[in-house]
């Protein structure tokens, strides 16, 4: 059975190839606990993975009949722990060959109400959130395509098993909007060139 079988991920409006991507990021970063940096990748076609990266591919135990239709997770260099993730992904443009692009961020979600009583200034908020005794720790791993589609999958610190991770294609909506301006300035450059090359041509 695939990962996009179980039940928990049957969304119809869900890109399957996304998915899988999605739930086999969050699986890996799983065996490696909590705490960790946020992590950015770039998600390629597979089939063109194998035809023009062969030796990664090769790597990676990728053959293009196997793989067809689906996207691979390419993850990019360390991120700075100093750098918060949305302030990155505002500096992040994607090459044409990249299909998609994912995030993995650890957060803590506060009960309803609690916004209220966070204390001013950044570190003390901070402070304040990680003493808070109903906060949750998540781990948030996002993606979206070129061609629009999102996935999300959720783990709780507190229920940390395969079997309670949920997924959905829009969960963390802020987070995949920062992650789909990614592509905006790549396809506003196209669109440009283009308009150029059409002015050159009038007579």
């Amino acid at each position: 059975m695939s990962l996009t079988d179980d039940p928990r991920w049957a969304d119809l409006d869900a890109d399957p190839a996304l998915a899988s991507a999605v739930i086999e990021i969050e699986q890996h970063l799983a065996t490696d606990g909590w705490d960790q940096p946020a992590r950015l990748y770039a998600l390629v076609d597979t089939a063109r993975l194998v035809v023009e990266e062969p030796a990664l591919a090769a790597a990676m135990g990728l053959d293009a009949s196997s793989e067809q239709g689906s996207l691979t997770a390419v993850e990019q260099e360390q991120l700075d722990p100093q750098v918060p993730l949305e302030q990155v992904l505002e500096t992040v443009v994607w090459p044409e060959a990249v299909a998609g692009c994912a995030a993995m961020v650890e957060r803590l979600v506060l009960p309803p109400g609690a916004d209220d009583q966070i204390p001013e200034g950044a570190e003390a908020a901070q402070a304040w959130a990680r003493e808070h005794p109903d906060r949750q720790e998540v781990r948030i791993v996002a993606a979206v395509t070129r061609t629009g589609s999102a996935y999300c999958a959720l783990r709780l610190r507190a229920h940390d098993d395969d079997a309670s991770v949920v997924g959905g294609p829009d969960l963390v909506p802020g987070l995949l909007e920062l992650l789909r301006t990614t592509f905006t300035d790549t396809e506003t450059d196209q669109h440009d060139d283009q308009h150029d090359d059409q002015k050159d041509q009038t007579p």
